[in-house]
This record gives C-alpha cells, sequence and structure tokens, in this order.
C-alpha cells in the first residue's frame, strides 16, 4: 500500500469512529433533529431486539424520543469497535460497517438526587455506513440486545 492510500484509510476509519460516537452523544442528549442527520436518506434502524421497532430514521428518532424521555440520564457506551471497509458487492471504498459492543446505564427521572442507575443493558451494533457528498452516513443500525439489569431493585433488595 501506499502512503498516501494508507492516510486515506486511518482518515475514514477516525471519521467512521466520530459518526458512531456521534450516534451515542445524539441518543443520550436526546437531540433528534441531529440523530436524523446521521443517516442516509433511505436509512434504518431496527431495535426489536430491545423490546423496540423497526423503522426509518425519523420514526426511529420519534420512537426514541417519545421512549427515552422517561429516562433522566443516558450513557451510552460503544466500545470494541471494530470496522471494514468495502464490505458490500462490487464495492469501491464507498461502504463500511461496524461491529461494536455497548453498555447503556440509564436512570428514571427522579427529584434531581443522584441515584445509581435503574436499568442497565448491554450488547451488540451493527452499524452499515455509506460515503456520501456530505460525508460518512448511517445507513442501517441493528441493535441486538444481550441482556439487562436493574440495579436499583437490586440494591433495595439488600
Amino acid at each position: 500500500m501506499t502512503q498516501r492510500v494508507e492516510l486515506a484509510t486511518v482518515m475514514d476509519r477516525v471519521a467512521v469512529d466520530e459518526l458512531i460516537t456521534a450516534y451515542a452523544v445524539t441518543v443520550d442528549d436526546g437531540d433528534w433533529t441531529e440523530y436524523r442527520e446521521l443517516f442516509t436518506a433511505d436509512g434504518r434502524a431496527d431495535y426489536r431486539s430491545a423490546g423496540g421497532i423497526e423503522g426509518d430514521a425519523g420514526q426511529i428518532a420519534q420512537w426514541l424520543a417519545e421512549n427515552l424521555s422517561l429516562f433522566a440520564m443516558r450513557q451510552h457506551l460503544i466500545v470494541n469497535r471494530r470496522v471494514g471497509f468495502g464490505l458490500l458487492e462490487h464495492d469501491t471504498g464507498d461502504t463500511a460497517s461496524v461491529r461494536a459492543d455497548y453498555l447503556n446505564p440509564m436512570r428514571f427521572a427522579t427529584d434531581g438526587t443522584p441515584t445509581v442507575p435503574d436499568l442497565v443493558c448491554g450488547g451488540r451494533y451493527d452499524f452499515t455506513l455509506l460515503r456520501t457528498r456530505d460525508g460518512w452516513r448511517l445507513r442501517e443500525v441493528v441493535v441486538e440486545e444481550k441482556w439487562r439489569s436493574f440495579p436499583a431493585k437490586a440494591a433495595a433488595i439488600r
């Protein structure tokens, strides 16, 4: 590989990583306008394994806004990111995939007193990305929730 190709690959990896981080931040901050902008025009997400819905980015943003408003605190940690480029048939390098694990502690709205999370869940994301004129965008997000826990209930039992 030439240095120019290697530099382009590194720059793509950084841009893809920034997009995945932006995804987590927009969900945690409840910025549903920005959430929609992270997707391609035909972008979709599937949250069914976590008790949610599958649909286009606008439908998902609306569903997330309604359901996550119950939680005063959300913190999506997306880790162990494995990035691949050009995985689609006849691809010219303008697609990427990311498989990453997540840990998501959340706390229900309270009187403002900090408490332990009421719900913690974890699993895996599969992201499919497309390079557009505006940079990398999400084409598909699939959530595979593997577990969930209710730490506040466990603490109350002790």
